[in-house]
């Protein structure tokens, strides 16, 4: 850390290909993430496995997605399967440099076809007594399948986070209406950091010309620095979305 400060970034990296599922593109992409030089990664559609892509697809690599993008920066990391199917599965990801003291994952799918869960994890940064909770979702795309996920994640919130913890909750929320932020702050007292910052939520899919207020990164017991939606280049040119990365102080 620097300064004691905390800088995360929320992904969604569309299993690594490109925005028109041409071009495999995972290994700019993860020079892309070397460079934004985050402590915590909240990343979404990862490819845990799918075997028809690891015979023909050129430069698939050797070790799951997950270690590749992770080795020799990132030394902690954890994997949680959302969506499986007959060629391998995808799902959400954290990848940090502070070790978990714990990890789970959990389903909030309301239907086999298009699954869904919560990856709720604990860390604890270098010269710290305190444990900071951290949880990547990757929501639905119908309206009452989100309000069910958002039901459920602050369910699990109430139930596992103590109210004096540090807390960030990032991800594709798929919430272009707001519901999420208004029961986040009423119910649970999260801010989002981008909205803080800035005066309203970032707009972030599609990437190319962003519309859409997807990805958020909301958090509670922790100082908001700064927030930047990575819009410049390459990040126009590889996902379909656009990462928001910011930075707080414990």
């Amino acid at each position: 850390m620097k300064k004691k400060g905390l800088r995360v970034l929320t992904y969604n990296i569309h299993k690594g290909f490109n925005i028109s599922n041409q071009r495999f593109i995972l290994h700019q992409i993860r020079e892309a993430l070397i460079h934004a030089d985050a402590d915590l990664l909240f990343l979404q559609e990862m490819q845990g496995k799918h075997d028809r892509h690891e015979k023909n697809v050129a430069h698939w690599p050797d070790q799951s997605q997950i270690e590749f993008i992770a080795e020799g920066v990132w030394p902690h990391f954890a994997y949680g399967k959302n969506a499986i199917y007959n060629a391998g599965h995808h799902g959400n990801a954290i990848l940090s440099k502070h070790p978990f003291e714990s990890w789970e994952n959990i389903n909030v799918s309301p239907f086999p076809w298009a699954s869904r869960s919560l990856l709720h994890g604990v860390i604890r940064t270098r010269g710290s007594d305190q444990d900071v909770h951290i949880v990547c979702i990757h929501f639905g795309l119908m309206g009452k399948e989100r309000r069910s996920q958002i039901t459920t994640l602050c369910d699990r919130i109430d139930s596992h986070v103590p109210h004096d913890a540090p807390l960030i909750v990032a991800g594709d929320f798929n919430d272009w209406l707001g519901q999420a932020g208004r029961l986040f702050l009423n119910r649970l007292g999260l801010h989002e950091v981008f909205r803080e910052t800035h005066g309203r939520y970032a707009r972030t899919f599609p990437a190319w010309f962003p519309i859409l207020q997807m990805d958020r990164i909301y958090y509670r017991g922790l100082i908001p620095v700064s927030c930047d939606r990575l819009t410049h280049s390459p990040w126009d040119m590889l996902s379909d979305h656009a990462p928001l990365a910011a930075t707080f102080t414990l």
